[in-house]
Formats: structure tokens, sequence, C-alpha cells
């Protein structure tokens, strides 16, 4: 068995569904497996010229570069950034020459699939080369969300050939299975997961005298600094506890009980959670995170943190789940917070909740390998 993977994010990023989803497909069937990075698949815009590398604070540490595994090997597409126009594949083909006959002496030897984390042109022509193998689309994100204008349009209009072409499709939320209801047959709804194998032994959460209230993630365009800041001076007695790489800054000083520290691997983000008394995800409620199932609810509750979140996608749906608590800025976020500490999670809790939600489970649950 191999797999040809078409990647979001790439392979020496933090580990995310795409990288979870290739080593379940190489754990159930011993598949070697060619992983093609993501390129740009939007038009350049002016504001490209001016990004900044994420803010950390003074003295961070960068994340340890991730190991290549033998059964692994990564090709990365060189295109000219013009995928959203007319004959733009035409023009990219003969940039591609080299990936797409890699991709065919890669198929060749041997029963294959191909698996497509993200739209792409090329994707879309790898399919058309090779339509008689199982393929999967995993619609991880709402991706057209993520552009504006004609790029927007264009990532639709691939997104809507793709999964005409696929033999599977995955979902990863209750709104992105909405959208691709006329695709009953061949579509499973995934949530996503977490990796339950390199959590350390269940204990229950900290206790500690000043509660640590704590976020850990990326702080993009989507992260509620107001709500945040109105949460940090109406529990000025608490430390509200921020890790990670900083895309978009707060439009107010932060209260003297915020911490903003740097982002960090895995293992060590883990630790840090270790430390939480509950889990945050103050996200905007937007089209873009109407669609998103977010991986550190799994990684909190898996802990035996209680989550305060925002009513957000796949977040809005948990009303019902125990350890899940809403922050709702227009309410009391003093009792929000009363509330959610005093929530405990049993050891007979954090185990059931690992074994139901590690990817493992999720991914085998899909049934695409039967």
């Amino acid at each position: 068995m191999r797999l040809v993977y078409f990647s979001p994010v790439p392979w020496h990023s933090f580990t995310q569904r795409p990288h979870q989803f290739v080593n379940w497909f190489h754990a159930r069937t011993g598949a070697e497996v060619l992983w093609l990075e993501p390129y740009p698949t939007r038009l350049p815009m002016p504001a490209d010229l001016q990004r900044k590398r994420p803010g950390n604070p003074a003295g961070s540490q960068p994340a340890m570069a991730k190991a290549t595994p033998e059964w692994l090997s990564i090709l990365s597409p060189r295109p000219l950034p013009i995928e959203p126009l007319p004959g733009s594949g035409l023009l990219n083909r003969w940039l591609w020459n080299g990936i797409l006959q890699a991709v065919k002496a890669f198929v060749d030897q041997g029963e294959c699939w191909l698996g497509i984390g993200k739209p792409s042109e090329l994707a879309l022509q790898v399919l058309a080369r090779h339509p008689g193998i199982p393929s999967v689309y995993d619609a991880m994100d709402d991706f057209p969300a993520f552009y504006q204008g004609w790029s927007r349009a264009a990532m639709a209009e691939r997104e809507r050939k793709i999964v005409a072409l696929v033999s599977r499709l995955l979902v990863s939320s209750t709104l992105l299975a909405s959208r691709f209801a006329g695709h009953h047959a061949k579509r499973a709804l995934t949530l996503n997961a977490c990796e339950t194998s390199g959590l350390p032994p269940a204990t229950l959460p900290n206790r500690p005298d000043k509660p640590v209230l704590g976020y850990v993630g990326t702080i993009g365009h989507w992260f509620d600094w107001p709500l945040v800041v109105a949460l940090a001076q109406a529990n000025p007695a608490f430390c509200i506890r921020l890790i990670g790489p900083v895309y978009s800054t707060p439009p107010t000083p932060l209260p003297g009980n915020v911490e903003l520290l740097a982002a960090c691997d895995h293992a060590a983000a883990i630790r840090a959670m270790q430390e939480f008394s509950v889990g945050l995800i103050p996200f905007k409620c937007t089209d873009l995170t109407a669609s998103v199932d977010p991986i550190k609810f799994y990684e909190y509750r898996a802990l035996g943190l209680p989550v305060l979140s925002t009513r957000f996608g796949e977040m809005a749906r948990r009303s019902e789940e125990a350890g899940v608590f809403f922050l709702d800025g227009a309410a009391d976020l003093v009792s929000q917070v009363k509330d959610a500490l005093s929530y405990g999670s049993g050891l007979s809790d954090i185990a059931a909740f690992r074994a139901a939600n590690s990817w493992a489970t999720r991914f085998d649950a899909s049934g695409i390998l039967s």
C-alpha cells in the first residue's frame, strides 16, 4: 500500500490533523507516503510583502524540528503564484513536470491511494492522471473562507471539482457535513481528536492558590482580544496565560494579570497545559470559525481540564458535554469562570475521554479503508 498526500501544512510544522492522518494510514496499512508540501493557492497581495514573523516574547526558543520517518518522502512544488487565474494550470504544468513524473513513478510501484488535505490545481491534475485509484478528500476547514475575491471563488470551484472526483470524503465539522450533504454516500463526519499516546498518565487537574486560565495555540485574527481583556479585568486575582505565536496584536494594553508566552513544541505545550486550572478557547464567531472543531478542546479535556469557550463552530454544539462552559462578554464573566473552576473530572472520566477521542479511534470510525 502507498499514499500520495497533498498537505495544507508543511511536514516540519507542529503536528496537526494532516500529520495524524498519514501516521494513522501508515500504522494501519504499512504504507509508504509521498507527502507534497503546500504552495500558494491564491494571488499575492501587497500585505504579503510586508508580512512580519509572528511576535513572541524576548528569549523565546524555536520549536524542535520534526523528524522525517523512513517511510515518508517529501516533495515541494514551486509554481508561479497565479493559481486562481484561468489557465494557470497550463502555465504551471511545465514547472510541475518533475513533480508529476515523481508522483507517477511512486503510484506505479503498487497499490496506492491519493489523499488531499487542501484543494489545489496540482491535486486536480494528479486526480485526472490517475482516475482509477482510491482517493479521499479530508475537508478539515472551510478553505474558501480563508480567501477573498477571485481567489475565494477559485478555491471554491477547485474544491467542488475535487469533491466530485474523489471516492471518499471526510468532513471535520457538522457545518461542513451539511455543506456537502449532496455527497452523503461517500461522506463521513470525522471530527478532530487528540494524540493520546503522547499524553502523560491521567491525573487530576492542577488546583493552585492562584487559578490559571490558559490558552495554547496560534493567536490570529480569529482570536477575541477584547473578550480576553474583559475576562482578565473581571477576574484580576486570576492569571490569564496565553502561549503561542502572535499574528494579531491586542488592540489595547493588556491587564497586568495577562501573561503572553512564546510558542513551544507539543511536549512543552502539554506540560504547560498541566499547570492550567481551565482551558480557554476565546475565538470570534465568524464565517471562518463556523466550521472549526478545535483540537485544543480535545487536549484540554484529555488532561481533565474544564473548557471555557465562546460559542463558535463545533463548540456551540457541546452545551450538554461534561466540562464545557461558555464565555459571553455580555454576561457575568466572574460567575462563568467560577462555574468552570468548580468542575472536576474523575480519573475514569479522563480515561474514557481519551479512549473515545484518539486520532486512531476517529479515523478508524471513518471507514475509509473498509
